[in-house]
């Protein structure tokens, strides 16, 4: 039975670069992935679209083509990536610039398109899954409007001989769906080889996570080699059955464990996971360690795809600004509680407004609370304030205040630090998929 192997190049937008040129030239994958989008990128990088039309793809996509282009023409390994972003046509064509100055001729390159659905939304006034409301509650808040597509538009443009292929929002399981369709010619109503191909592109979309990077806790769960972890390559058979291995002698590991966690990893009902090409069914799926770093994963299905594509909805939320203080020494944590009283007492008098706010001693209370914090005296404490505000004006007055704590005590501040920023949130929305026209263009180096 024909089997691929497909290398798992990064999990998000600034992960490490040398594991994925690891797999280029030692993995002997036939197919390497860059998933690099999160639910909040593709509004950032539509914001730098706007400023900049050639602009507006992921940041790291020209670092990572030059790390491992040469080492994928080599070897006739094949590109699927969602760093396009905002603007696959972009990043399309800065990746045949780069491929020309390597001296890499006859390399064809696919941009997808097609997933920004902005305009359509504007005319359908859909309900928002995460919150109450719907679209026109947002009003001209709205940064951007971006449907997951499905692995369809990237198999056909493998199959149409492209070398790199590069999208923009996509489901992330998709991403790893298309080289199988591609290879093993898939139809796309065979509902349980797709629920089979989503298992393994589940299972390896967040790279090192499935080798045990996120995996890891010391004295619980020790991995070894984590400063040189090893990205994951799955081996797909033409029946779905998959195997995730990694390069041997490379650091972390995979395990039965490993697996499972990630498995499991945002899913809500693992009877019913929604993609835009298939409903998966991992209620059946069973885990085998069958060799040192090597799982056997089986039993995957899957059920008629959705009538509806989810639409990532990115919109400005609001202003954050926020205020540091360092201090340090004998009496740390009482001047530190001394500066927030200060600081809560002068944003009243000088009656700044915000909607939110936060007064935490990080290292002491910031991520759970007083109630919860140990009640040790520290020898040195961060103060930190902020508060979410309706203008960027009121933003910048928070940081101010705590800046002025430098010369008007407490005693022993130091490093301040001070920031104000627009908050760009993402809402959901449900878009019937025949309002969704994906499309391949092509670009030659």
């Amino acid at each position: 039975m024909r089997t691929i192997r497909i290398g798992s190049g990064a999990g998000y937008s600034g992960d490490r670069i040398e594991p994925a040129v690891e797999l280029a030239e030692k993995g002997g994958i036939q197919y390497l992935v860059f998933e690099c989008l999160g639910e909040r990128t593709v509004a950032l990088a539509q914001r730098a679209r706007l400023k900049n039309p050639d602009d507006g793809f992921d940041p790291l996509l020209e670092a990572r083509m030059r790390a491992v282009l040469p080492a994928c023409a080599a070897n006739g390994i094949k590109i699927v990536t969602n760093m396009g972003a905002a603007n696959p046509w972009a990043a399309a064509r800065k990746t045949a610039q780069i491929a020309a100055s390597l001296g890499l001729s006859r390399l064809k390159i696919a941009a997808i398109v097609g997933d920004d659905v902005l305009e359509a939304c504007k005319q359908h006034d859909l309900p928002l899954i995460e919150i109450d409301g719907t679209l026109k509650t947002l009003g001209n808040r709205i940064v951007s409007a971006n449907a997951y597509l499905g692995a369809e538009p990237m198999a056909a443009a493998l199959k149409a001989g492209a070398d790199i292929v590069i999208t923009g929002r996509a489901s992330d399981p998709a991403l790893f769906l298309a080289p199988m369709i591609d290879a093993f010619n898939w139809a796309m109503d065979d509902w349980n080889l797709l629920g089979r191909g989503t298992v393994a592109g589940h299972l390896l979309e967040c790279a090192g996570q499935v080798t045990g990077g996120y995996f890891a806790d010391p004295g619980f769960k020790d991995v070894a080699g984590l400063a040189r972890l090893g990205f994951p390559i799955g081996e797909v058979s033409e029946d779905g059955g998959l195997v995730i291995t990694k390069v041997e002698g490379s650091g972390g590991e995979v395990s039965a464990r490993t697996c499972k966690e990630q498995l499991l990893y945002e899913v809500h009902d693992p009877a019913r996971y929604m993609q835009p090409d298939v409903v998966a069914d991992f209620s059946q799926v069973s885990i085998e360690q069958i060799g040192p770093d090597r799982v056997r994963v089986s039993g995957g299905r899957g059920t008629q795809r959705p009538d509806t594509l989810k639409i990532s909805v990115g919109y400005v939320d609001g202003y954050i600004g926020e205020g540091q203080m360092s201090y340090a020494g004998p009496g740390a944590e009482a001047r530190a509680r001394l500066a927030l009283e200060i600081v809560r007492e002068r944003l009243k008098l000088t009656k700044v407004e915000a909607n939110e706010w936060r007064f935490d001693l990080i290292g002491i209370d910031a991520l759970h609370g007083e109630r919860r914090s140990q009640g040790s005296a520290p020898y040195e404490v961060r103060v930190r304030v902020a508060g979410r505000t309706d203008t960027l004006a009121e933003a910048v007055r928070i940081g101010d205040e705590v800046e002025t704590l430098y010369t008007n005590g407490p005693a022993g501040g130091g490093g301040a630090f001070k920031s104000a920023r627009d908050i760009v949130a993402v809402a959901s929305v449900l878009l019937p998929r025949d309002l969704v026209a994906p499309q391949v263009r092509f670009v030659e180096a």
